[in-house]
């Protein structure tokens, strides 16, 4: 398999070579491209040398008739830059293709992994921060750099990460890029509005991006995706399939009509427990407002999934305000489920509307672990190594007659 090797201009860049070395003894055949700056710190001879490859970093320099980044994208299997600067990671939030790299990661289709290396303050700039949020949402593996000492004289984050952490990266990569060819995904995402009246609803403050996260990471790994969406304002992940609902008895409807194709559901909606009672056909008028809204329950699917599921895996979610574990725990038992991601939303600074998470997992037999605050596609891709991890332990050699879940 081959992989093209990017190495943008900082300190770090000398230890692409160590890494090309590395990728080289798994097998891997190396394909380096360098930008101008990256020529400063380390000479294409010695990649060249190493790789047995000619170093591409001009997008003029090659004069035959095939386009040279394009040809290159096609014929790789990944893109890794390692080291990339802050300027790099801008261009390929930006879409901005000026050299040969930045234009070589626009023809790209394959997956991409970049590893940042940088002054401390430049990593933790907001700008830097809100790029790596964009291509973490497009897909973008980020090994994250190490802290210690920088070659400014300071201490702190931004030193390129070991090179045995970026190989990790990549192999991890490709060993889930098909992980979930052929199993059928049903994942619910965003909130559910039960309306009062053609103006007023109940609602809540979920986004939908820890479900986007979750359905763009199954996808990428080779699953056919159902995704039942709540409304949000979410660009939905390509190649999937989209329902769109608004209330919690529409969001029923659409989950039990696709359960029984489904091989893993995660229900990481936020469904209205609530909704009134009536509902008003015209806007009710404050002096005919009464001061009593009358609500009942709504069905409760994850429970339903729980009682009625044969070879299927639940994965349920359960967003909470304090005691997370002892209700994670209970909720687990409650719904029957395979297993279930506990999360704090009270923090500002994730759960509901964050593009970051730190979450509890907790299995069927009471194991769990912990996650330090992540950003929301790195804890997609955590969780889907869990489910791929627990779904394996139940081997199933056939799938009883399906059972109509709406009865």
């Amino acid at each position: 398999m081959k992989i093209i090797l990017g190495v943008t201009g900082c300190i770090g860049a000398y230890k692409s070579a160590v890494v090309l070395r590395l990728l080289q003894k798994e097998g891997f055949e190396i394909l380096p491209v360098m930008t101008q700056s990256a020529q400063q710190f380390i000479t294409p001879l010695t990649l060249e040398k190493l790789s047995g490859h000619k170093v591409v970093s001009d997008l003029f320099s090659d004069h035959t008739v095939q386009i040279e980044h394009i040809h290159l994208a096609r014929e790789s299997h990944l893109l890794l830059v390692a080291p990339a600067t802050a300027n790099i990671l801008a261009k390929f939030a930006q879409g901005i293709a000026d050299d040969f790299l930045s234009t070589l990661y626009l023809s790209t289709v394959t997956p991409v992994i970049v590893a940042p290396a940088m002054n401390v303050e430049m990593w933790n700039h907001k700008a830097t921060r809100k790029n790596l949020e964009i291509l973490r949402e497009r897909g973008v593996g980020v090994v994250e750099p190490g802290s210690g000492y920088l070659a400014c004289g300071e201490e702190g984050e931004g030193r390129l990460a070991e090179p045995e952490h970026i190989l990790e990266a990549v192999l991890n990569t490709f060993k889930r890029e098909k992980s979930l060819l052929g199993k059928r995904v049903l994942i619910t995402a965003g909130p559910t509005i039960e309306d009062l009246d053609p103006v007023r609803f109940i609602s809540n403050r979920s986004s939908g991006k820890m479900g986007y996260a979750l359905a763009a990471e199954a996808q990428s790994r080779g699953a056919q995706v159902v995704l039942v969406s709540g409304p949000t304002q979410l660009e939905p992940p390509d190649g999937i399939d989209l329902v769109r609902v608004r209330s919690a008895s529409e969001m029923a409807t659409a989950v039990f009509q696709h359960f029984a194709r489904s091989d893993v559901v995660v229900m990481a909606a936020a469904v209205s427990d609530f909704t009134p009672a009536n509902v008003s056909s015209e806007k009710i008028k404050k002096k005919d407002a009464k001061p009593v809204i009358h609500l009942e329950k709504t069905v409760d699917i994850l429970k339903r999934l729980g009682q009625r599921k044969e070879w299927q895996f639940v994965v349920g979610f359960a967003a909470e305000s304090g005691a997370v574990r002892e209700n994670a725990r209970r909720k687990l038992q409650e719904k029957g489920l395979d297993l279930i991601v506990g999360n704090d939303i009270s923090p500002q600074d994730q759960g509901f509307e964050s593009d970051f998470n730190q979450v509890i997992v907790i299995d069927s037999d009471g194991r769990e672990e912990e996650f330090p605050l992540l950003p929301k596609r790195d804890v997609a891709r955590i969780l889907w190594d869990k489910i791929e991890t627990h779904y394996a332990r139940r081997a199933v050699n056939h799938r009883p007659q399906t059972t109509d879940i709406r009865q």
